[in-house]
């Protein structure tokens, strides 16, 4: 009507599923994908641990934040992140297994515990999620307030 095409099967939009589908391990696995290739794609035996220490840090574990602020992500794709971190921490070269000396649980331990400070994806996206609610009950007059609001308690007075 105006000359504006209509786009068929939006995907993701923002970075985010556009739909929920019934199988989320489908739905969310676009993540470890993601991990997976920016993973495969650095060369294990060019980086000393204090690089690996940073790329799973800065890149790695930033790729799932804006997702995980928004969706409880599966524990099953967690895990398949954090293997894939912990295969690259640990390994030398590609095709090289080795020893995991520690579990993953134990280098997500804070510094000061002994630990090297990896986020535990789980509690990262929990805590996420509480940053989400806290933001709705102390903003009752944000956007999103408002409209949860009028859509789920309509006789509360939705403006």
């Amino acid at each position: 009507m105006f000359g504006i095409s209509q786009v068929e099967g939006h995907d993701m939009y923002l970075g985010l599923p556009t739909f929920s589908l019934q199988n989320k391990r489908v739905q969310f696995g676009y993540i470890r994908d993601k991990v997976t290739k920016k993973l495969q794609g650095w060369k294990e035996k060019l980086f000393s641990q204090g690089g690996k220490k940073v790329l799973i840090k800065a890149v790695v574990q930033s790729i799932p934040t804006y997702t995980v602020s928004c969706f409880i992500i599966l524990d099953s794709i967690i895990q398949d992140i954090e293997a894939a971190c912990a295969r690259f921490w640990w390994s030398t070269t590609p095709d090289h297994k080795r020893v995991h000396w520690l579990k993953w649980s134990e280098l997500c331990r804070p510094k000061s515990k002994g630990g090297l400070g990896f986020k535990d994806l789980s509690m990262f996206n929990q805590a996420m999620l509480g940053k989400q609610v806290l933001r709705l009950i102390t903003r009752l007059d944000s956007l999103i307030a408002r409209v949860l609001k009028a859509e789920y308690f309509p006789s509360l007075g939705g403006s």
